[in-house]
């Protein structure tokens, strides 16, 4: 098994990494520092939860070794290398583990992000940094104001970089290369590759090499579960199961800014602890949500995906989907915040009729089906049984192996059998087989009747 001394990292990094547990390189890290020291351009498909940021940031702190310098001059420590993410909280992690890496070396790091006084960044600048990381709109602003240099980066980091054209930083990226040196080290790092991610690297990588590392699949340290439930009882049911599993630490993700608020606020009303975090909170606030739940203070942190994205919490044990997301590699994204690093974590999805299609999606793109696992008492309608039974087969009762039936599925043996076994058809649709149609009225009698009493033989089965 490679090591880190075997990749040819200098013996203060090494001694950097021992002391924060660093054993082994991941597959991407493996790929990319050999190839990073060389001075190549890289383009990287790795999506979180990969070990990429050790990946461009160990070779990228070698590089500037023959640069580190105690001087007090600010002269002597320019921008060297530009480290550009989408959102405040990756850039915090990024700039983190930068402090960590270069715990043994002479080398200046500082983030700059948006949401906080620029002037609290400026005597900092004025000191002098090799090495930034940035989110797009505040180096901007301060290139404005005329409060840093980038006229000697030597090289530039994009990470994430398909959230930072979804978040609509294309026309700022192209500003900030345009005021960087033609010659320079470019590495790129982006979990899909859609047509503008492709024309991006075109216009900014030199003959990259391309690493691709477990695209779009998820940990196998990752235990996936899906209980289909009525939209308007996510709630109950999020609450049931973090009270009566006792779930600790667990990051929810919603769609909306005011889903976020609303399901924080009704979580804390039902007796348990949460917080929300999302573009309208302040910096401040989102880093203090953030450090009470990686403290334990607070159990719940609710949160969208763009403030969620770089959330790096050591043995994150639970992901739920409170709302499914609309684009599949999302989901990917999501819950590679746990299950990292050889840890073991869970998945969480509630599932409603409605998001049945995003289901199909996501399974298409890690390649299995989740099949849906009903909690007692929270069991879904009759439009959310016949959605997911278009798309999966038969959800088992919680904690329940699926039984053998013996019976031809041309016959249904019981009630249970006939709601989960045949298709909606409409009243006034004929039907030719001796499975028994599924009246919308009916199935809802079905469903009602299916989890009060045991069932007993359909006759019309029989």
């Amino acid at each position: 098994m490679t090591t880190f001394a075997e990749l040819g990292l200098a013996p203060d990094i090494l001694r950097a990494l021992d002391e924060m547990g660093y054993a082994t390189p991941t597959p991407i890290q493996a790929q990319v520092i050999p190839l990073a020291l060389q001075g190549g351009d890289i383009l990287g498909a790795a999506q979180t939860g990969t070990g990429k940021t050790a990946a461009f940031a160990l070779p990228l702190i070698q590089r500037l070794l023959p640069f580190a310098n105690n001087g007090t001059s600010p002269a002597k420590h320019p921008i060297r290398a530009l480290i550009l993410t989408p959102t405040r909280e990756l850039a915090i992690q990024v700039e983190e583990a930068v402090q960590a890496y270069t715990k043994h070396v002479p080398l200046r790091s500082l983030v700059v992000y948006g949401g906080v006084n620029i002037n609290t960044q400026i005597p900092i600048l004025k000191t002098g940094v090799e090495i930034l990381v940035a989110t797009p709109g505040r180096l901007l602003d301060h290139v404005q104001n005329k409060t840093l240099s980038l006229s000697q980066v030597n090289t530039l980091v994009l990470d994430e970089a398909d959230r930072m054209l979804d978040m609509g930083f294309m026309p700022d990226l192209k500003r900030i290369v345009a005021l960087l040196p033609m010659q320079r080290v470019n590495m790129m790092f982006s979990a899909t590759f859609p047509e503008e991610i492709r024309r991006l690297a075109d216009s900014i990588l030199n003959s990259p090499t391309f690493i691709e590392v477990a695209r779009n699949e998820t940990a196998v340290t990752v235990t996936q579960v899906v209980h289909p439930v009525h939209h308007e009882r996510k709630r109950q049911l999020l609450a049931h199961l973090i009270k009566s599993r006792d779930l600790r630490q667990v990051l929810v993700f919603t769609g909306t800014k005011l889903g976020c608020n609303r399901l924080a606020n009704e979580l804390n009303k039902a007796g348990i602890h949460a917080d929300a975090i999302h573009g309208d909170k302040t910096q401040q606030e989102r880093i203090k949500a953030l450090d009470a739940f990686k403290a334990g203070t607070i159990r719940v942190l609710v949160a969208t995906d763009v403030a969620a994205r770089g959330i790096d919490i050591e043995a994150l044990p639970f992901v739920v989907n409170y709302d499914l997301p609309h684009n599949a590699e999302d989901y990917v994204h999501r819950i590679g915040r746990t299950g990292r690093a050889g840890a073991l974590g869970e998945a969480i999805s509630l599932v409603s009729e409605s998001e049945t299609r995003y289901l199909r999606d996501i399974e298409k793109l890690i390649g299995s089906t989740l099949p849906p696992v009903i909690v007692p008492g929270f069991e879904p309608g009759a439009a959310d049984v016949l959605a997911f039974q278009s798309r999966a087969p038969r959800p088992e009762r919680h904690g329940e192996r699926e039984r053998e039936r013996s019976v031809p599925r041309s016959k249904p043996a019981t009630a249970r059998d006939a709601l989960f076994d045949a298709p909606y058809v409409p009243s006034d649709v004929s039907r030719t087989d001796s499975a028994p149609a599924l009246t919308r009225p009916t199935a809802k009698k079905q469903v009602a009747a299916l989890f009060r009493s045991p069932v007993k033989p359909d006759s019309a089965g029989q």
